[in-house]
């Protein structure tokens, strides 16, 4: 039976840039590196970076950290600030920033959780949205 996720692997072409990426910039906690990888966690999350031919995705697939409502503004404002790339404006509720890391994953830093959408819906539903 699973009982949860266990870590989250992308492929990356250059690993110190993304290494500082992800540790200076997004405050991942460093644990291990070698020449073609890292890992990382940011809470529970195991993170690793892997060196390989990155091939970011094309679609709306991307990956969503956490962030405290009192943190956004400044997390947003050192992200822009260094000039990291944003791929789309937010349109859901509550605050979130979509930015690409240096190979161009899609990455979300998002104010709230599971229960903050569902409630969301239930005032604005979706399209053929059931709730269970």
């Amino acid at each position: 039976m699973l009982s949860g996720l266990n870590h989250i692997t992308i492929a990356v072409n250059n690993l110190e840039q993304s290494f500082s990426f992800y540790v200076e910039l997004l405050g991942m906690k460093p644990h291990a590196k070698w020449h073609r990888g890292a890992y990382l966690s940011l809470g529970e999350l195991w993170f690793c970076l892997s060196c390989d031919s990155s091939c970011p995705s094309k679609d709306y697939s991307h990956l969503a950290f956490d962030v405290a409502a009192a943190d956004f503004p400044l997390v947003r404002d050192k992200l822009l600030s260094a000039g990291v790339g944003v791929w789309k404006q937010n349109q859901s509720e509550g605050d979130s920033l979509y930015i690409l890391d240096p190979d161009g994953h899609k990455l979300e830093i998002h104010v709230g959780g599971l229960d903050e959408r569902l409630a969301s819906l239930k005032l604005k539903p979706y399209a053929g949205l059931v709730l269970y």
